[in-house]
C-alpha cells in the first residue's frame, strides 16, 4: 500500500463534505418595507437631478473654509474616537476570519511516542517479552473537521461578515459624525469671536454714553436717573464680555479634543464668517437614496442579515454533526525505523453526534429569533431617525434665510432708532430712556442675528451629514 493510496480515504470525505456543505436553514432575507413616506416634507415630487448626492459630495468640496479643512485632516488623524472605530473594524475583520476558518480542516504535522510498562501478567508469553512496551507515529493529521451538510458554519460564517460589513459602516458613521463635530465646534468658536467683536464695539459705544450722560449730569442738566440708566447699560455689556470669553475658551477647548492635538500655528487663513463658509447647494436627494447611501442604514440592515444567519445556524442544531479526524503517516516499536518503507499507517475516525434532547437548542433558536426581530425594529427606527433628521433640516434650509434677512434689515432700523434717539435726547426732546430702549434693542437684535447665523450654519452641516455627507474627502473618492 503506497502513500497516495492511503491518503484516498481521507481525501474522498473531504470532497463528499465540500460538495454537501452547500445547504442552509437560514430564513430568505427579505429587506422590510420602508417605515417613511416617499417625499421629505415640503419637497417635490421631481425627480433628483444628475447633481453630485450628498453622500459623494466630499467634505473639503462642501467645507469652504481652508481652515475647517485643515482642522478636520487633523481631526481624522488623531482623533481618539475615530481611532477606536478603526481598531474595531480590524476587530471585526478578524473575528470574520476566525468564523470562516471553521469552515475549513486543521491539517498539521506531529509525533507521538508512548512508553507503556506491563505487569508480569499482561506481558506477552516468551522469552523476549519485554516489561515495556514502546509505540512511535508521525504523520500528517486532520484535527476534528465538522462536515457541514446542514450549513451551521456556513451561516456562522455569515452572520461573522455581516458584522463585520455593519462595523465598517459604523466607522463610515464615526466618520460622518466627527467631520460633522469638528465643523459644529469651529463655527461655534468663530460665533463667540464675532460677539465678542460685537460687544467691544457695543462696550465703546456705551462707555461714549455714559460719559455724555455724566457731563450732562455734572452740567446739571441730565438727572441720576439717566446715569445710573447709562451706568447699568454699560455694566451689561461689561457683564456680557465676561461671558463670552468664558465661552470662547471652552469652545477652543472642544475643537482640540475634537482635533485631538494641539492647534498648529501654520493653520491657514480663516475665511470671512458667514454662509459663504459652506456650499451654497446641497443635492436633497430621496428616501430610497438614503436606504443605499447613509452608513447608519446599511450598518442596521448588515445586522439584520446577520441575525437572519443566526437563525439558520440555531436551526442546523437540531440536526445531526458530523466530524471526522484522520492521521496518515508511520507507526513502529522503534524509533530509529519509524519512517522505514515497511511502517505506513493511517486512521480515519468519522464521529456523529445526534440531538436527543432539544431544550438548549430550542432556546437557542428562539433567542436568535428575538434578536431577529429586534434588528427589524432597530432598522426601521433608524430609517425613521434618518427621515426625521433630514426633514428638520430641510426646513431649517428653508425658512434661515429670510430669518436673517429680516434681521438684517431689523438691525439697519435699529441702527437708525439708536441715532435719532441719542440726537432728541441732546437736544433735550426726549428723555434718555429713549436712548437706552434704542441701545438694547439694537444690541439684542444684532446678537440674534449673529446666533441665528451660526445656526444656519449648523443646519445646512446637519443637512449634509443626515444625506450621508462627509464620509469622502473628494468626490472624485466616492467612484
Amino acid at each position: 500500500m503506497n502513500a497516495v493510496f492511503t491518503l484516498r480515504p481521507i481525501v474522498a470525505c473531504l470532497g463528499v463534505a465540500l460538495v454537501l456543505a452547500g445547504c442552509s436553514l437560514a430564513p430568505t432575507y427579505e429587506r422590510p418595507e420602508s417605515p417613511v413616506p416617499e417625499q421629505f416634507p415640503g419637497t417635490s415630487e421631481q425627480p433628483v437631478d444628475d447633481a453630485t448626492p450628498a453622500a459623494d459630495l466630499g467634505w473639503s468640496e462642501f467645507f469652504r473654509d481652508q481652515r475647517l479643512v485643515a482642522l478636520i485632516d487633523l481631526a481624522l488623524e488623531n482623533n481618539r474616537d475615530m481611532r477606536i472605530a478603526v481598531d474595531r473594524v480590524e476587530e471585526a475583520r478578524a473575528q470574520y476570519g476566525v468564523a470562516q476558518s471553521d469552515r475549513l480542516p486543521t491539517i498539521g504535522i506531529g509525533g507521538n511516542a508512548q512508553h507503556t510498562h506491563n505487569p508480569p501478567r499482561l506481558r506477552m508469553p516468551g522469552p523476549d517479552s519485554d516489561a515495556v512496551s514502546r509505540v512511535y507515529t508521525a504523520g500528517i493529521g486532520l484535527t476534528s473537521f465538522e462536515i457541514d451538510f446542514f450549513g451551521r458554519l456556513k451561516n456562522l460564517s455569515e452572520a461573522a461578515f455581516e458584522r463585520f460589513l455593519a462595523t465598517e459602516q459604523a466607522q463610515r458613521t464615526v466618520q460622518i459624525n466627527l467631520v460633522a463635530q469638528v465643523a459644529e465646534a469651529y463655527f461655534r468658536y468663530r460665533t463667540s469671536q464675532q460677539l465678542k467683536g460685537l460687544m467691544d464695539k457695543t462696550l465703546k459705544s456705551r462707555q461714549d454714553t455714559f460719559d455724555l450722560v455724566q457731563a450732562r449730569f455734572d452740567n446739571g442738566v441730565a438727572s441720576a436717573l439717566d446715569i445710573n440708566q447709562a451706568r447699568s447699560q454699560l455694566k451689561t455689556v461689561q457683564a456680557d464680555l465676561a461671558s463670552i470669553k468664558r465661552q470662547q475658551s471652552r469652545a477652543q477647548n472642544a475643537l482640540e479634543v475634537l482635533v485631538g492635538v494641539s492647534m498648529p500655528d501654520d493653520l491657514p487663513d480663516a475665511s470671512e464668517f458667514g454662509r459663504g463658509q459652506l456650499l451654497e447647494h446641497i443635492p436633497e436627494g430621496l428616501p430610497s437614496d438614503l436606504l443605499v447611501r447613509r452608513p447608519d442604514i446599511i450598518a442596521a440592515e448588515h445586522s439584520l442579515k446577520a441575525g437572519n444567519a443566526d437563525i439558520g445556524a440555531a436551526r442546523a442544531a437540531f440536526f445531526p454533526n458530523i466530524s471526522i479526524t484522520g492521521l496518515l503517516g508511520f507507526a513502529s516499536p522503534q524509533l530509529g525505523g519509524l519512517f522505514g518503507s515497511g511502517n505506513r499507517y493511517w486512521q480515519y475516525s468519522p464521529q456523529i453526534q445526534t440531538p436527543i434532547f432539544g431544550g438548549g437548542q430550542s432556546g437557542t433558536l428562539d433567542a436568535a429569533e428575538a434578536r431577529k426581530n429586534i434588528a427589524v425594529s432597530e432598522y426601521e427606527k433608524t430609517i425613521q431617525q434618518a427621515f426625521r433628521e433630514v426633514a428638520d433640516a430641510l426646513a431649517g434650509e428653508e425658512t434661515y434665510s429670510d430669518e436673517l434677512d429680516s434681521l438684517r434689515e431689523l438691525e439697519e432700523s435699529g441702527l437708525d432708532a439708536v441715532e435719532l434717539a441719542r440726537l432728541r435726547y441732546e437736544t433735550g426732546v426726549d428723555s434718555f430712556l429713549q436712548v437706552q430702549t434704542a441701545e438694547v434693542n439694537l444690541y439684542a437684535t444684532q446678537q440674534q442675528f449673529l446666533q441665528t447665523g451660526m445656526d444656519s450654519l449648523l443646519n445646512r452641516v446637519e443637512l449634509y451629514k443626515a444625506l450621508g455627507g462627509g464620509w469622502v474627502r473628494d468626490s472624485s473618492d466616492a467612484s
